[in-house]
């Protein structure tokens, strides 16, 4: 990969909206392009707050092989999605016939299938708020079910489900926004008291390996050999096997982990909702009602706003 395409790439993902989130296109896992690097890009998954480096020789790999073949999109191991996902945000890759394919004349700078539609660009605050009153208001229709999930029918368990999956999305995203203002007004030892608890500062201390230049120097002056700290690399390894005729089975021992995932969150049904609860107290008069009913009313608006401009 020349480095007018990869300094075309970064400055894409540079000029993406701010907040500006994507999807893997298999597994359906949001993420948000953290730092930009000279070598690499670094995304963060809002779902679980994990960072991964998409390294530059990694992009490389795959658009080395992109001119001659696609890359059907059923075939990205999960550590190569965001690779391609980010990569169809350039101005010549895209996908047609869900495979990811190099196609100048149909790919658009700055778009992709992968990035998030208007609906979704709501800020932080204005999801976490508006996800909260639908939970609020749904855990209230089930009344005692909600502590007994065995009772529920499946529609209303999955409906309860995706609802806590975005909430607890949302406050982690907001919490980590509120620790990193609380770290600038806290001081060692110091204990700061709100309302509804206190807070205190703690330090851990969190190893990351220097470049490997510098590591292997650093054995190669105290004698140590460096077979005992080489290793694979996971990325790279995984981008390997989506370019080569390489088999999963040949570089990993493979095990199944049963849980439940969360694959779509509807707005529109949410929104939907949202206006459903803004009638239902129309005809409440008191004065906290008339306010709720406003606050119900704005979100409303901006959702029909999003949903528009999408």
């Amino acid at each position: 990969m020349d480095q007018e395409f990869w300094t075309d790439l970064r400055s894409t993902v540079e000029d993406l909206d701010p907040g500006a989130e994507l999807v893997t296109p298999v597994s359906e896992r949001r993420f948000e392009v953290d730092a930009v690097d000279a070598d690499r890009l670094t995304v963060r998954f809002t779902d679980s707050g994990e960072r991964q480096p998409l390294w530059r020789e990694q992009f490389g790999v795959l658009v080395d092989r992109l001119p001659d073949e696609a890359i059907p999109v059923a075939d990205l191991p999960p550590r190569v999605e965001p690779y391609a996902a980010v990569l169809t945000l350039s101005g010549a890759y895209t996908v047609v016939d869900d495979a990811i394919v190099r196609d100048p004349e149909r790919a658009v700078g700055g778009e992709s299938p992968y990035l998030l539609s208007a609906i979704e660009a709501r800020t932080a605050p204005e999801r976490v708020h508006d996800d909260a009153l639908l939970l609020a208001d749904f855990v209230e229709r089930l009344e005692a079910d909600a502590e007994d999930p065995e009772s529920l029918d499946t529609d209303s368990l999955t409906d309860l489900y995706v609802l806590l999956s975005d909430v607890q999305r949302g406050t982690d995203r907001m919490r980590t926004t509120a620790r990193d203002a609380l770290l600038d007004r806290l001081g060692p030892d110091q204990r700061l008291a709100g309302r509804f608890g206190a807070v205190r500062r703690t330090t851990r201390e969190r190893r990351r390996p220097k470049d490997e230049e510098t590591v292997l120097d650093a054995l190669d002056e105290h004698g140590i050999p460096r077979e005992w700290v080489l290793g694979i690399d996971r990325d790279k390894l995984d981008v390997v096997l989506t370019v080569t005729g390489l088999s999963t089975a040949d570089v990993y021992d493979v095990t199944e982990d049963v849980y439940v995932q969360k694959v779509e969150s509807d707005e529109t049904e949410k929104g939907t909702r949202l206006e459903g609860l803004a009638t239902r107290i129309d005809d409440l008069q008191d004065e906290a009602s008339d306010e709720l009913y406003a606050e119900l009313s704005a979100i409303e608006d901006r959702l029909e706003e999003a949903l528009s401009a999408g």
